[in-house]
């Protein structure tokens, strides 16, 4: 199976665009306090517009059941990726409400409770894929900063891949770097916010086509 490319915080349809046209199989958008932030209005307006192949991602944070599941219809999109406090039983809820090809992320951030993390997440048979993503004090995700790849490859990386668990690579990469994470990590999937930015919210169309261009390449490989 071919690597699964994500390219998140889309915030206009030009940039969507660019994203599908350079070959990414997901684009993603940012529903929780950021720069990058759009509303649902907005993202409907991208989605009506986007081949249906490509997957349209939701990303919320500490938010709710009903607050998801309105967004989701009103967007448009076809799968969501959950961040921090979201309650345990939201994907089995999440998959009644939308079926079993809504995909469905889970987000962790790398740190020396990952293990505890990965452990409790891979059992949820509602997840289709976990996110490793690194954060600051002030940030879950687009933090540009990079976990420590060599150690998530012998704790999390390994145990994961032992039950079958799709890992999703994201937090600073860059297309300077993603071939070294795809050959360290050997993950199911690869995901980029500023590593393909020309500002917050703005694509840069050469770092987003050799991103993905590199990635593609190294997974060949």
């Amino acid at each position: 199976m071919s690597l699964w490319i994500k390219i998140c915080a889309n915030t206009s349809l030009e940039d969507a665009s660019l994203a599908v046209d350079a070959g990414a199989d997901a684009v993603g958008f940012v529903f929780a306090p950021s720069p990058r932030r759009v509303t649902a209005a907005q993202v409907a307006a991208i989605v009506a517009h986007l081949p249906l192949a490509v997957e349209k991602i939701g990303v919320f944070v500490d938010v709710g059941l009903e607050e998801i599941e309105q967004t989701v219809r009103v967007s448009g999109l076809t799968g969501v990726q959950l961040h921090s406090d979201v309650g345990p039983d939201v994907p089995a809820q999440l998959r009644r409400s939308f079926g079993s090809a809504f995909r469905i992320l889970r987000v962790m951030h790398f740190g020396h409770t990952a293990q505890e993390q990965v452990t409790a997440i891979v059992q949820d048979a509602n997840v289709d894929a976990i996110l490793v993503d690194s954060r600051t004090a002030t940030a879950v995700g687009g933090t540009g900063i990079a976990f420590d790849w060599q150690r998530a490859r012998d704790t999390v990386f390994q145990y994961a891949d032992l039950r079958q668990g799709r890992l999703v690579v994201a937090g600073g990469l860059t297309p300077a770097n993603v071939a070294e994470a795809i050959a360290t990590l050997k993950p199911w999937g690869v995901d980029v916010v500023s590593g393909v930015e020309a500002s917050h919210g703005r694509k840069d169309p050469i770092k987003l086509r050799d991103f993905i261009a590199n990635a593609r390449a190294a997974d060949r490989e």
